[in-house]
């Protein structure tokens, strides 16, 4: 939405790559496709030869393979040219970090298991460039979010509630909790820049979800128009009721045709106070991952298909996220009306 000069992007680029931990003699593998921004490619090729580390841009062909033949929806495992490609998978295993400039990269294909298990660090970045500065990272961020995923772990259960009606219970044991902090800083690690966020992979969850208008629905990047109604019981949605919204949505589980469509994935909130909750209005659909509304500090984000945890794989994946929603984790709230309670 803002021009910003190539030494803005340079800039932040690089202090990205720091908070990445390259060092000197690192290998870094700049990964990109033909649609990738060059001037992405050319910033982060820059920082981390500022850094002194060996840099490779590598730009494979783009192009994902279809979730499956019935579907139109959802999103494929990622990159067929890195999918399908061995010399291509080498070559990432052999980086200390991939800086992944795709726009769909492969998270959720094995192969990607296989690349951080080598020890190869990897940050995918795919977002505005004025989203990107805005939201950089701060090297304190990731002591918050070890503390939530810390809570999550040690908890039994979390409760989501809200005025617009939502009351949610969910179990926690074997939830895996997990978090993203906006930077790859360990052997083995992926995230994702921008990102601030807690979440887990629970199996058990009962009640009901409330979608307030104003809320947002990840990947059509669009605000709920009117109050949606979604019944859960054992982590699967029973019934979708409202307006055009609940209509879309019931359309969409209905076209993918997917066993885990309907099924609850990861959840958790936000911790990005820099995030802008009306970036989804402001910039084309094009332009925007829609990290601000994922990660807004303070949100409940919570998410439907594929479930690594319980070896669930599935393409129809749909990301929402709400505000005002009051988190409870055995008995301490987290999150009050939508504003963090460290705040």
């Amino acid at each position: 939405m803002f021009d910003l000069s190539s030494v803005d992007l340079l800039g932040a680029f690089r202090r990205e790559l720091e908070l990445c931990k390259v060092k000197e003699d690192e290998h870094v593998v700049v990964l990109s496709e033909p649609d990738s921004r060059g001037d992405y490619v050319a910033a982060a090729f820059g920082a981390a030869k500022s850094l002194g580390a060996h840099v490779i841009a590598a730009t494979v062909p783009g192009g994902s393979a279809a979730p499956a033949d019935s579907t139109r929806t959802g999103s494929g495992p990622g990159l067929t040219s890195v999918l399908n490609d061995g010399a291509a998978q080498d070559l990432l295993k052999s980086a200390d970090l991939v800086v992944d400039l795709t726009q769909e990269g492969f998270i959720h294909a094995p192969v990607q298991q296989e690349i951080l298990k080598t020890g190869t660090r990897i940050i995918f970045v795919c977002d505005a460039p004025d989203v990107l500065v805005r939201n950089l990272p701060q090297e304190g961020d990731k002591e918050r979010v070890l503390a939530a995923s810390g809570l999550l772990k040690r908890s039994e259960t979390m409760r989501v509630t809200s005025g617009a009606g939502t009351d949610l219970t969910v179990q926690l044991k074997n939830a895996h909790p997990e978090f993203q902090v906006g930077f790859a800083d360990d052997p083995g690690r992926w995230d994702h820049w921008p990102s601030t966020m807690v979440l887990c992979w629970p199996e058990f969850s009962d009640g009901r979800l409330v979608l307030a208008e104003g809320d947002i629905l990840l990947p059509f990047k669009e605000y709920v128009r009117a109050p949606v109604t979604l019944q859960i019981a054992d982590g699967h949605i029973e019934k979708i009721s409202g307006g055009a919204d609940a209509k879309m949505l019931e359309t969409f589980f209905e076209d993918a045709d997917d066993k885990w469509g309907r099924s609850l994935s990861h959840m958790g909130w936000g911790l990005m106070k820099s995030a802008d909750w009306f970036a989804t209005a402001l910039y084309g659909k094009s332009e925007l991952m829609g990290m601000d509304a994922r990660a807004f500090a303070g949100n409940f984000l919570w998410s439907t298909g594929p479930h690594p945890v319980l070896g669930r794989e599935s393409y129809a994946h749909v990301d929402i996220a709400m505000r005002g929603c009051t988190v409870s984790v055995d008995g301490t709230d987290v999150v009050v009306d939508g504003r963090l309670v460290e705040d």
